[in-house]
């Protein structure tokens, strides 16, 4: 008598991946939308004639501006690999603080004329954001 079970040769394997995975796949998720609001906010009527005389929403460009936006977008930027490299214990913190900040920074997005687009963006990374922390709050432990 045959006991081995049998699949159909058509099914599909579901690969577990691991806490640190999923995490740089949400960082990656939300820089993708971060960056793509500001390069669709360049479609918007007078934005770039703003830019050419020198402001951004209420902001003069300044070297300071644009290390401050540069900064905004490095760190995001920067969890994609942090999320893989590094510890355990120093990713989950890394990841629970970085989400928390950046809400408020997606949510400021919607300061001052936003347009549909902005809102949709801000509530998907908003959502993308707890969806970082909950995986890093319960990041798997160790059972002794």
């Amino acid at each position: 008598m045959n006991t081995q079970k049998t699949t159909p040769q058509n099914t599909l394997e579901d690969i577990k991946i691991s806490v640190k995975q999923r995490l740089a796949t949400y960082w990656a998720s939300f820089m993708f939308l971060y960056i793509y609001v500001d390069y669709f906010a360049l479609y918007m009527p007078s934005k770039i004639d703003a830019i050419g005389k020198g402001k951004v929403f209420v902001f003069e460009i300044t070297q300071g501006f644009l290390f401050a936006a540069l900064a905004s977008v490095t760190i995001p930027a920067l969890m994609i690999f942090l999320s893989v490299a590094l510890p355990a214990k120093v990713n989950r913190w890394a990841n629970i603080i970085v989400a928390a900040v950046y809400i408020p920074f997606s949510l400021f997005n919607l300061a001052g004329g936003a347009w549909l687009h902005m809102y949709f963006a801000a509530v998907v990374e908003v959502v993308i954001l707890c969806i970082v922390i909950r995986n890093a709050s319960k990041w798997p432990r160790i059972e002794k």
